[in-house]
């Protein structure tokens, strides 16, 4: 029998309603539809068998398959819900409050039972960031962090504290996806000329200096974001900060680290510089895709080794997103950008499609790995809020767009577990739909007035790159990068032009003239540029050989790392110097 197509839950100021997916979009019967604006918050369980939502009185549980109210719990301030992993309990927050008297206030976060319906537990969760435990995929163990510490709780007994990991300054933890064994990372921010680290264990071996699988430290970093891949086998870190100070720019400065759980770690070499706008692991946990860089932004696939596989060239984006089955990848350009995605085969490194959803605030692959939905809502944006539903060949298969007077607040698809769909033979042809395409009118650089009645120019503020198959040719070397290949191609183009100005202006020999001495002239023909030459290439060599050593998982010093991050700069000025600019 095939599995149903996932539902689509709306929820904004016409209140909180299911639609049916593709192809009928037709409104469904699970849920009657919560009419007002009341609805705070809603969430499905992991394998979308169960849905809760917040109407302002109460919190309800539903049974998405029979169609039947389980519980309702009295907890109308709630504004965050999530059931376990494997659909036994129900966490709910609402916001703090101290009471008026300076003692502690009454505990806002609530773990219920799905069965019974008792609460099994509640805690004091001050902060809405990090606010819900994190379970296992078996639900075997359980993890909060409170006060420098770690807590773990085991087979849903929160009334006795299993295992602490305790770790002055403890920021923020990850625990790994799968079964057992079990892992966690977790954060410790630097202090007082200490560096920040993130440190990797395997539950529930913490004790000892030893104890650890991987350790990573850096200096830059007021905050990281971790990403273990589906195999729980590495994580990602990027690390953050909220000011440059070099001035480069206005969102700080991000790196990104690789962090191996049989204790490898190395920074990821991103070509371009510039922000990190998103970062995302394949499913099949052997790849992962960074898009990052001033604008327009790289994107590339780097393997495990961190070496690039494939570079999509420049472009307007800022996010990427694989599909559920890892044979498609999606980037895109959302927020401030225009909305243009390019669908990508993964395998063949192929364009299926260059789809535009202009002012989109949301993107989610449906669990089918075909169909896609975008969406604009507030508070991000206030007008034009609604959402479409499309194929990744590019086609609209369905749109709606909410009243002038009304706003979208949300809208998701309905869960499924991995395994659910099996994957299809990826198409190129776009699908036939009965929603007319929506053509999006060329964009147009802006032309000052003084030079609107004039011919346009062919100038460009930027040069975009191609995309580019990084992977090694059988039996050749590793493929030249970008700037090294339009480095060749200008000093290829300069030896020419000077061996054709030597041969005009090389006098006609004559029998009779008689040899003479040969002079060595330098490549210039001035020794300081010379001199300078020189330097230059014997500081990027330098800078090489740490990049090599970064790549081996070397830790290296933080003037080591900043030499690293000069090597754009002189090697613009080998080239100025070079062609005798």
């Amino acid at each position: 029998m095939a599995p149903s197509t996932p539902l689509l839950t709306v929820r904004g100021s016409e209140g909180l309603y299911m639609v049916n997916g593709p192809p009928h979009f037709t409104e469904s019967t699970v849920l009657p539809r919560e009419s007002g604006k009341n609805c705070k918050v809603y969430t499905f369980s992991k394998d979308g068998t169960l849905f809760a939502w917040n109407n302002g009185e109460k919190v309800n549980i539903i049974s998405v398959t029979n169609k039947g109210l389980l519980h309702s719990f009295d907890v109308p301030k709630a504004v965050c819900l999530e059931f376990s992993p494997n659909n036994t309990v129900l966490a709910t927050w609402q916001p703090y409050t101290a009471s008026k008297d300076g003692t502690a206030g009454v505990p806002n976060l609530q773990l219920y039972d799905v069965k019974t319906g008792t609460c099994l537990k509640s805690f004091i969760q001050k902060k809405m960031q990090n606010w819900c435990p994190s379970w296992s995929d078996d639900e075997i163990i359980c993890a909060r962090n409170v006060n420098n510490e770690v807590h773990f709780f085991e087979n849903n007994n929160f009334n006795t504290i299993a295992n602490k990991l305790h770790l002055q300054k403890v920021n923020d933890f990850n625990l790994s996806p799968g079964s057992q064994p079990y892992k966690v990372a977790v954060y410790v921010p630097g202090s007082k000329g200490a560096p920040s680290f993130v440190r990797l264990y395997q539950y529930p071996n913490f004790a000892g200096p030893q104890a650890a699988l991987a350790n990573k430290s850096f200096f830059k970093a007021d905050k990281v974001t971790m990403l273990w891949n589906k195999k729980a086998t590495a994580v990602l870190v990027i690390a953050s900060t909220d000011v440059d100070k070099t001035g480069a720019s206005y969102y700080g400065e991000q790196t990104l680290h690789y962090i191996a759980t049989n204790g490898e770690s190395a920074v990821v070499q991103l070509p371009k510089n510039g922000p990190i706008y998103d970062v995302v692991w394949n499913s099949s946990s052997t790849e992962f895709c960074a898009v990052y860089g001033f604008m327009p932004a790289k994107a590339t696939v780097f393997n495990l080794k961190c070496d690039p596989v494939f570079d999509f060239g420049t472009g307007p984006r800022n996010a990427a997103f694989y599909s559920p089955h890892g044979h498609i990848l999606v980037l895109a350009g959302f927020g401030n950008l225009r909305g243009q995605m390019e669908v990508w085969d993964v395998k063949n490194y192929k364009l299926i499609s260059k789809p535009v959803a202009s002012d989109s605030t949301y993107f989610a692959w449906c669990p089918d790995g075909e169909h896609i939905l975008t969406a604009t809502c507030a508070p991000r944006l206030r007008v034009n809020n609604g959402y479409k539903v499309w194929h990744y060949t590019g086609s609209i298969l369905h749109k709606y767009d909410v009243p002038s007077n009304g706003e979208l607040w949300q809208v998701s698809w309905q869960p499924f577990l991995d395994g659910v769909f099996p994957a299809k033979t990826i198409m190129y042809q776009a699908v036939p739909s009965e929603v007319p395409s929506e053509e999006p009118k060329p964009a147009t650089a802006y032309r000052p007035p003084a030079l609107r009645n004039k011919p346009a120019t062919n100038s460009k503020l930027h040069e975009d790159e191609p995309p580019q198959n990084m992977k090694p040719h059988p039996g050749g070397d590793k493929p030249l990068s970008k700037t090294a290949l339009k480095n060749q191609r200008k000093h290829e183009a300069k030896r020419a032009a000077k061996q054709e100005a030597r041969s005009d202006l090389a006098p006609a020999p004559t029998p009779q003239s008689e040899p003479r001495n040969t002079i060595t002239q330098s490549a210039s023909g001035d020794p300081e540029v010379d001199k300078k030459i020189k330097n230059l290439k014997k500081k990027l060599k330098a800078i090489e050989q740490l990049k090599e050593q970064a790549a081996s998982g070397k830790q290296l010093e933080k003037n080591q790392l900043e030499k690293i991050q000069k090597e754009t700069a002189l090697l613009r000025e080998l080239e100025d110097l070079e062609l005798g600019i």
